[in-house]
């Protein structure tokens, strides 16, 4: 590997990004942008791209993956959703219908207007693990906030090792972005995808994430060093994905996680993500796993 890995502290790599309540200055503008595109992924999920109206704003808006946003439908609400694309330019969203304001959004066309403050957040290291081999393991939505990750790995392809991709759903239906799996294919990635419940349209292998995960490990004789992992999904599996990591010698200093699931005002003012003192919409989403092993009942 031409690259060493220099271990990061995602709580205090970003410095401003971590804002308190009481300092969120600038974060608090919200830009005017527009739906410009609608794509339905599942039965459930559509990805929508918006599209900041004021050119000048367009242009200095950027983000990085891992980041989330603000999405506000006027005279409805607003609600946190991590950014399934790359970087700058337009956002891509991958939204669930799920409660009021995303069954409003999924009601909506093309052309509508809405709202965005951010990018808030901490983000995934991504140019911290130049060099090293890269594991990428999402299950169900987990994939959406994945795939920003995703993409960085591909178009900077030349600066990592063995990249894998694992991602699994229960069945299935709720495969999401699944136009794009050739495409990651295509880049010297191996992507595996897996289901638990195959109906008799299903011709992939049937299993859990952490059944294709052991079976890396074991083709590569039980170890994963010179390894990063990012890790998204539903708090159950980080458990279990990164205790078979740790088994396969990865610090959990190299081991990232996205807690976005608890986030709701991204503002730290309706205290519905704080684990103790800590606020993962402005201490997070982002944190490794070590953090998070010291954070009481963050899984």
């Amino acid at each position: 590997m031409a690259h060493e890995l220099k271990l990061v502290n995602v709580l205090s790599m970003h410095g401003g990004d971590n804002r308190r309540r009481g300092d969120l200055g600038a974060f608090e503008c919200t830009y005017k942008a527009e739906i410009t595109s609608i794509f339905p992924l599942s039965a459930t999920e559509k990805l929508y791209k918006i599209r900041i109206s004021d050119p000048d704003e367009r242009d200095r808006f950027g983000f990085r993956p891992g980041q989330f946003i603000m999405l506000e439908l006027p005279g409805i609400g607003e609600a946190p959703f991590s950014i399934s694309s790359a970087h700058g330019g337009a956002v891509e969203l991958c939204i669930r219908r799920c409660g009021n304001l995303t069954n409003f959004l999924d009601k909506v066309g093309r052309g509508a207007t809405v709202g965005l403050r951010g990018p808030f957040g901490t983000s995934f290291p991504v140019e911290h693990m130049h060099g090293q081999n890269i594991l990428l393991i999402a299950g169900g939505i987990g994939l959406a906030p994945l795939r920003a990750p995703i993409s960085y790995v591909l178009e900077n392809r030349c600066c990592f090792g063995k990249v894998d991709i694992i991602y699994g759903t229960k069945t299935a239906e709720q495969l999401i972005f699944t136009y794009e799996y050739d495409r990651w294919r295509n880049d010297e990635v191996s992507l595996h995808v897996v289901v638990e419940h195959a109906d008799p349209s299903w011709q992939g292998p049937v299993g859990r994430t952490t059944d294709v995960l052991a079976e890396i490990i074991a083709r590569r004789g039980g170890t994963l060093k010179d390894t990063c992992a990012i890790v998204c999904g539903p708090p159950a599996m980080f458990t279990s994905v990164c205790s078979a990591l740790t088994k396969a010698d990865i610090p959990m200093q190299k081991m990232f996680v996205s807690l976005e699931r608890r986030m709701h005002c991204g503002m730290g003012k309706c205290c519905r993500c704080n684990i103790g003192s800590t606020y993962t919409c402005l201490e997070g989403p982002v944190f490794d796993y070590w953090t998070v092993m010291n954070l009481k009942e963050a899984i």
